[in-house]
């Protein structure tokens, strides 16, 4: 389904659309994050406010050392981690042995979201606390419209 298909659909704002549509609409790839289901199923939560856009990203039990935020060409924020998560090694006793695993292992992380053209670039900060990844990300000042002289040609 296309993005106007979905926008149409939904009624999304366009600046949301931005946000939460796959940036493979511009015609890139987005293999990184798709066919690792692991990286598809981490939550995540975009709010914007009159002065931000915020991310939270649930990725509990990872080292901050091991995940990495970066704003990328054409507007792009990008989130990876190959930080794996470490299991309480309750198998060390003999005999022991999990027999149900649901909390999945965030492996090679990677999230990319095309950003509005009000985001400031320059003033994107992270923060990493109780397992939630939080990105903040300024907006800039409404610019106001220039005007336009249009020359008039006589004949």
């Amino acid at each position: 389904m296309s993005a106007v298909a979905i926008n149409h659909f939904f009624g999304l704002p366009e600046t949301i659309e931005k946000l939460i549509l796959p940036i493979s609409r511009s015609g890139e790839s987005n293999n990184e994050s798709r066919g690792r289901g692991s990286s598809n199923n981490i939550p995540i939560d975009i709010l914007e406010s009159p002065k931000d856009y915020i991310f939270y990203l649930d990725i509990p039990g990872i080292s901050k050392s091991d995940i990495q935020v970066t704003v990328e060409e054409e507007r792009t924020l990008v989130i990876k981690s190959n930080g794996k998560r470490k299991r309480d090694d309750d198998e060390s006793e003999e005999g022991s042995k999990y027999i149900r695993l649901e909390r999945r292992l965030a492996q090679n992380l990677v999230k990319k979201f095309r950003l509005p053209e009000d985001a400031d670039m320059a003033s994107v900060t992270a923060k990493y606390q109780q397992g939630v990844l939080t990105v903040v990300i300024k907006k800039l000042p409404p610019q106001p419209p220039k005007p336009k002289t249009v020359q008039i040609a006589v004949s």
